[in-house]
């Protein structure tokens, strides 16, 4: 009997690393005129699963991973399905610089500085909206970091 809870609680560990994670806090940043529904990237865990397993998101909604301190950040696209752009972002919420990412590589795209957040949306969702580096991000989310 406890070997099968074992298996059982075994099988549901495996299965939820294979899930997209969908649950988490979301907060509204700005970019300019345009809105971002953002899901929150805190945890360790949470920064690591990321997009991966995610088989759509639609416009306007991304992924902000945030940081305890600002560091060189570098992300891959390891089971991540989604052409994704990443936005490196300082602490005050202006883009460093911009990534573009191909879907399941694991080639390195990494901040040009230091920085607390990464926000990572459809891939050509910032180039449409002419949102480049030196575009700055709002939201309550940089403001708690001064």
């Amino acid at each position: 009997m406890v070997s099968a809870v074992l298996l059982a609680a075994s099988a549901l560990t495996a299965a939820a690393q294979d899930a997209p994670q969908m649950n988490l806090q979301r907060s509204t940043l700005s970019a300019g005129m345009h809105q971002i529904d953002a899901q929150l990237a805190v945890t360790p865990a949470q920064r690591q699963t990321g997009l991966m397993f995610r088989k759509e998101m639609p416009q306007g909604e991304g992924m902000l991973f945030i940081f305890e301190e600002p560091v060189q950040q570098c992300f891959w696209m390891k089971n991540t399905l989604l052409p994704l752009t990443a936005a490196f972002v300082a602490d005050d919420g202006t883009i460093v610089n911009l990534a573009d990412m191909k879907p399941q590589t694991t080639d390195s795209h990494c901040s040009k500085k230091p920085v607390r957040y990464v926000l990572e949306m459809n891939v050509g969702w910032f180039a449409k909206k002419g949102i480049k580096a030196g575009s700055r991000l709002r939201g309550q989310v940089f403001q708690a970091s001064k």
